[in-house]
């Protein structure tokens, strides 16, 4: 898969399902759950035991409906391990230029953790290709149109904080997408899908009325 068509994939939804997990089992119960829901970007991270056997098992049963992605790498060495399991992305708390650069290299997007203006400017330089505004909880949606008033070609993604109250106000504001864990990934797996559903909802409607 072209790294422009798992971009457009990621931002035709506009929600990465951020799943953390006490074991692989409940970590892929947790992203069917969500598939089933209307989320197809799933982010495993790198908590999760397992992760990248994780990945490769739902990339292979579920690579048709799923885009795979892997989060919580620090490293090149963790993304190299996650690219050759599978994983359609990389997704990091904080920019690691190695990492960028060896996303590059495989044609896979990089997702790079961002708070300040500096480090932004920094990981666009490298080729980052979705800047994760990171921790999203200790800023405000308005934090985003800020942001793209002197950089309008920043595709920025929030995680962190976003929940049901306010992920219109995030998209209404500028992002690409969302990144989004404990609020929706907690409960039965009833509660998941119901909760995957209202933010799909959300968000188609938050960019219909923008």
């Amino acid at each position: 898969m072209e790294k422009y068509e798992t971009l457009s994939k990621i931002e035709k939804v506009g929600i990465i399902a951020v799943v953390r997990a006490n074991s692989s089992n409940e970590a892929k119960k947790i992203a069917l759950a969500c598939m089933d829901g209307g989320i197809n970007s799933i982010e495993i991270t790198f908590t999760v035991p397992g992760a990248y056997k994780v990945i490769e098992s739902l990339t292979k049963d579920f690579g048709g409906n799923l885009l795979v992605g892997a989060g919580t790498v620090l490293d090149s060495e963790t993304a190299r391990l996650a690219i050759l399991m599978g994983a359609k992305y990389i997704v990091s708390p904080a920019f690691d230029d190695a990492t960028a650069r060896l996303c590059n290299r495989y044609n896979i997007p990089y997702i790079a953790g961002c708070m300040t203006v500096t480090e932004m400017i920094k990981a666009m330089e490298a080729g980052t290709d979705i800047i994760k505004v990171f921790p999203g909880n200790t800023l405000r949606p308005s934090f985003i149109s800020a942001i793209r008033g002197p950089f309008p070609q920043a595709l920025l993604m929030p995680t962190g904080g976003v929940n049901l109250d306010n992920v219109e106000e995030w998209i209404k504001n500028g992002c690409i997408a969302v990144g989004v864990g404990g609020s929706l990934t907690k409960g039965s797996k009833e509660d998941i899908t119901k909760n995957a559903k209202e933010f799909v909802k959300r968000i188609k409607e938050a960019r219909e009325y923008n």
